[in-house]
């Protein structure tokens, strides 16, 4: 008997859910549900798109169950628990509207898995506010940028659809000046399209504070009188404060979760500043790229919702943010919760922290667990097995997500709605 098969559909302008660049222009074709990128990928969106999702049921304690009973069992650890924490949080904005309506129902505390990046930028956009731009801005205008402490490997197609962008509006691609500042940084992607190489200034991701606080203070027309500063040239430096004052349309980028040291929102603070300061002369902005698994539209969604970016707690029956207390780390450290639920429906990479206390893990099929969590439901992917929402990087787009296959998973919306019920 032959099996049937169906025609392969080849699948245009599919948005990649993978990225917070949410690259949308992929080309994709469903073979019986079997996915191949024809078009326009990245070493990120091959990982993902190409792999079959594995059988996977759902768990109490390693022991295969029904769905229902998994879920009436998690539902039930909540209603028990006084101080839940919802973690991870690694899906779409649906999946978040429905995390935001359980932590408000159950007095929950919510994290996402990469708030510590966000909050750098948190604590800054809080204390002083800045200036910031958008992709399409550095598309269209930009002439002069400034890579701060990220070479943007970790998001492969930036300086594809961003910097080397052939379809600018508005600037000479050809003639756009990259600047890299930091350590370890892999500066290829910064060759110009006619080979010029790129400005690239080393020194520790710790320094590079002190590097954009000597330079705000050369621009501001104040003498340094340190020949070396953070290993680097003083006349490197007011090389580069001339261009910067020059540029037309001046863009510093950096990536918070990469500024991983102690204090490093002092570090974003301090490019903040020295673009404030700028913009009274020329035209400059900041641009942050953002970490992966939803985080920007959590952040965001949080704070429409209540007021406050991630790290909310609900238990006094109204939201209260407190970034430090409210961490995942110090919350399972300082034995402040009772329950846990990790959410990561985009990669079966993100384990969730062994803790001592009931767990329930809403997890990618094949997510390895180092530990057996009281209850494991596998649930979908966001832009793969069904449709969504996430927003941008820049946090101006956001971009629906399609449904490329068939799944028997459930959606972390459909599982989060149904525990709620239950309670």
């Amino acid at each position: 008997m032959k099996t049937k098969t169906h025609q392969a559909v080849v699948l245009k302008d599919v948005p990649c859910p993978f990225c917070s660049l949410i690259c949308d222009d992929l080309v994709i074709q469903n073979s019986d549900g079997k996915l191949t990128v024809k078009e326009n990928g990245c070493a990120i969106v091959e990982a993902h798109f190409s792999q079959s999702p594995p059988d996977d049921t759902p768990a109490l304690k390693g022991k295969s169950c029904s769905i229902d009973k998994a879920i009436e069992v998690a539902a039930r650890i909540l209603k028990q628990s006084s101080q839940p924490l919802l973690a991870g949080l690694g899906t779409d904005i649906r999946g978040m509207r429905s995390v935001m309506r359980l932590a408000d129902n159950i007095g929950a505390t919510i994290d996402h898995m990469h708030s510590d990046g966000a909050i750098r930028n948190t604590l800054v956009l809080q204390d002083l506010g800045w200036v910031m731009t958008t992709m399409s801005e550095i598309k269209n205008r930009a002439d002069f940028i400034i890579f701060a402490g990220t070479d943007a490997s970790n998001y492969p197609r930036f300086f594809e659809r961003v910097i080397w962008n052939k379809d600018s509006l508005f600037s000479d691609v050809k003639k756009r000046k990259i600047v890299y500042i930091g350590d370890k940084l892999n500066t290829s992607a910064g060759k110009s399209l006619e080979g010029t190489l790129p400005t690239v200034l080393k020194c520790e991701q710790e320094e590079i504070n002190e590097i954009i606080s000597v330079l705000h203070t050369i621009i501001a027309g104040n003498k340094i009188h340190q020949p070396i500063i953070a290993g680097i040239n003083l006349i490197t430096l007011q090389k580069l404060a001339n261009q910067m004052k020059e540029a037309k349309y001046g863009v510093i980028v950096w990536a918070p979760g990469e500024l991983n040291f102690p204090h490093a929102e002092l570090t974003i603070q301090s490019i903040c500043e020295l673009v404030k300061y700028l913009t009274r002369t020329t035209r400059f902005a900041g641009f942050t790229l953002a970490g992966g698994d939803g985080v920007m539209s959590a952040n965001s969604l949080s704070a429409w919702q209540s007021g406050f970016p991630l790290r909310v707690n609900f238990s006094k029956g109204f939201p209260k943010q407190d970034v430090g207390r409210n961490s995942t780390k110090n919350l399972l450290k300082n034995k402040e919760v009772d329950a846990l639920i990790w959410i990561s429906s985009f990669s079966s990479n993100n384990n969730p922290p062994k803790a001592n206390i009931p767990t329930i893990v809403l997890a990618t099929p094949g997510t390895k667990l180092n530990f057996k969590p009281d209850v494991f439901i596998p649930v979908a992917t966001p832009g793969i097995d069904h449709s969504g929402q996430l927003i941008r990087t820049d946090n101006v787009v956001s971009l629906t997500l399609k449904k490329l296959r068939d799944s028997k998973y459930k959606s972390v919306s459909d599982i989060l709605n149904r525990m709620i019920d239950l309670i």
